[in-house]
């Protein structure tokens, strides 16, 4: 039997003033080489999401413990993939325009 989770996609766009504001890590090592794309990934992985966005974490997360799970980086955008566990994405309901454009493109 199949459990029913939460799944959630966000996109982080890239470039932006958003990308480049100073995120504050959870230890004291600091990453001064790293794009701000790269800050921005790992302050995700680093938990701080919650932080970043809490207008959205508090909806999307509720009483729900959510997990990042997957990050993927793409031309001008983070994708980041989320749910209660690990599960496959059904890319017709993708808001990843790679994904969905490559499912409607048969029309």
């Amino acid at each position: 039997m199949k459990k029913n989770s939460t799944q959630q996609e966000i996109l982080l766009l890239t470039g932006t003033n958003f990308t480049s504001r100073q995120y504050c890590t959870k230890d004291d090592t600091v990453s001064k080489n790293l794009t701000d794309q790269e800050k921005l990934e790992e302050a995700c992985w680093n938990g701080l999401l919650p932080e970043m966005l809490p207008e959205l974490c508090g909806m999307i997360f509720g009483a729900k413990k959510m997990f990042v799970w997957q990050i993927k980086e793409a031309a001008s955008f983070l994708e980041l993939e989320l749910g209660e566990y690990p599960e496959k994405k059904d890319n017709y309901y993708s808001i990843d325009p790679y994904s969905f454009l490559a499912e409607r493109s048969d029309n």
